[in-house]
């Protein structure tokens, strides 16, 4: 099993348009510092899963017919936007499956084309594709929110984004499971306040120390963590690593 992390930065991306902070700049002067929107691939024996679609090149990267499906955390359009183009499509059916969620994202629900949103999952739902199992996890957010279990060639990978600390059942769900990999949201650094609808480091941190995964990717990273990392990166726990474009895990 393996899952491929093609963007990683929150709503503004990196660098943020108009910014003069040092993560924007450094990010402008190394193409390998910037971040697109958080999205992953997995890919488990035939089976090839795009995690949210919020990528605006989805057809380019994606031939017809390379795709299982979608798995789709959220419809907030920094993880929903590509699905406006790949909608119109022809000669083929890509599943889509994720949250019940009644509005959507604009007008995809009415004018769908190609996407096929009649199977969303319930809380905790296990669906088996191929060699890949996954389970629908709620998460916290100002959305309805779905984080997933994959599971597949004895690996266990979390995926988590976006939410900002974790609802009781899905804690305890994630505490039975043996987890190789927690793929995170961790959208800021340390907060004096108690962050709303995404984790700063001090939450993630907690969620990581209650699931006790092999190991920790934080992801939805905005450019204020960025900068803050900049200096203090190695104040991490060792399990601890820092999510970038093209990581594969």
């Amino acid at each position: 099993m393996r899952l491929t992390l093609l963007g990683t930065a929150d709503a503004r991306q990196v660098p943020v348009y108009g910014c003069q902070c040092p993560a924007c700049l450094a990010a402008m002067a190394d193409h390998r510092l910037r971040r697109l929107p958080c999205s992953a691939l997995i890919e488990c024996g035939d089976q090839r899963w795009l995690i949210d679609s919020g990528l605006t090149d989805l057809a380019e990267r994606f031939p017809p017919r390379t795709l299982s499906g979608i798995l789709q955390t959220h419809y907030h359009a920094d993880h929903a936007q590509g699905l406006l183009h790949l909608r119109w499509g022809q000669g083929l059916i890509i599943p889509i499956h994720g949250p019940k969620d009644p509005e959507g994202l604009s007008d995809l629900y009415k004018h769908p084309g190609i996407l096929d949103f009649s199977q969303p999952f319930d809380a905790f739902e296990t669906r088996e594709f191929g060699s890949l199992t996954v389970t629908a996890l709620p998460l916290l957010h100002s959305k309805p929110t779905l984080g997933y279990l994959l599971q597949g060639e004895g690996r266990g990978v979390a995926y988590l984004t976006d939410t900002v600390g974790l609802p009781d059942a899905t804690r305890d769900y994630l505490q039975r499971q043996p987890l190789d990999v927690l793929v995170l949201d961790c959208s800021m650094p340390p907060q004096p306040q108690a962050p709303r609808n995404h984790n700063d480091l001090n939450l993630a941190l907690e969620i990581i120390e209650q699931l006790q995964p092999g190991k920790a990717v934080l992801t939805h990273i905005g450019h204020t963590l960025d900068a803050w990392l900049m200096e203090h990166e190695d104040e991490l726990p060792e399990q601890v690593v820092i999510a970038r474009d093209g990581m594969q895990v």
